[in-house]
C-alpha cells in the first residue's frame, strides 16, 4: 500500500474516532443553563466572515454551471467506458490498455467534483442559520465555543 492512501486511511480513522467520541484539543468551559431548559436550546455563534466564505459565495451564481458541466463529463465518461467495453467485446479478449483512459478520467471528474464542491460549501454553508429577531449571521456551533449564546430552539431556522 501507498503511504499515501496509508496516510489518508489513518486520518480517516482519527477523524471518525475524534468525532464519534467526543474529543478536543483544548476544550473550554461549557455554558451553563439551567437542566429544565436544555432540551429546548440551541447552542450558536456569530459567523465570523472568512476568506472561504466569501470565495465560496463569489462561486455560487457560477453552481448551476458546475453542475451542467459535471453532467456533460459524466456523459462522455460513459461513453468512453461504454466503447472501452464494446471494443474488448469485438476482439473477444481483455486488454487492460482500452479502460486506462476511462479510468484517468474517472479519478480526475471524482478529485474535481470533491474540490469544486469543497470550494462552493464551506462548513459555515451547512451550520448556518437565521434567528428570529436578531440580526446578522449565526451558526450552530458546541456549548462550549468561545463567544456561544444559548436560543430558544423555536426562534432558530434553517
Amino acid at each position: 500500500m501507498k503511504p499515501t492512501m496509508l496516510f489518508a486511511i489513518v486520518a480517516l480513522v482519527a477523524i471518525v474516532m475524534v468525532s464519534s467520541f467526543d474529543l478536543q484539543l483544548a476544550p473550554n468551559d461549557a455554558l451553563n443553563i439551567a437542566s429544565d431548559m436544555v432540551a429546548n436550546v440551541l447552542y450558536v455563534c456569530p459567523a465570523a466572515s472568512t476568506f472561504w466564505d466569501g470565495f465560496a459565495s463569489a462561486l455560487r451564481p457560477f453552481s448551476h454551471y458546475f453542475i451542467i458541466a459535471l453532467f456533460f463529463v459524466i456523459m462522455l465518461l460513459m461513453f468512453s467506458w461504454g466503447w472501452a467495453l464494446y471494443q474488448n467485446l469485438l476482439t473477444d479478449s481483455f486488454k487492460r490498455d482500452s479502460f486506462k483512459k476511462p479510468w484517468q478520467m474517472t479519478k480526475m471528474l471524482f478529485w474535481a467534483s470533491v474540490i469544486i464542491t469543497i470550494f462552493v460549501m464551506t462548513p459555515n454553508y451547512f451550520r448556518s442559520v437565521h434567528i428570529n429577531g436578531a440580526p446578522g449571521e449565526w451558526v450552530l456551533c458546541e456549548s462550549d465555543t468561545p463567544g456561544v449564546r444559548a436560543v430558544p430552539a423555536d426562534a432558530v431556522q434553517h
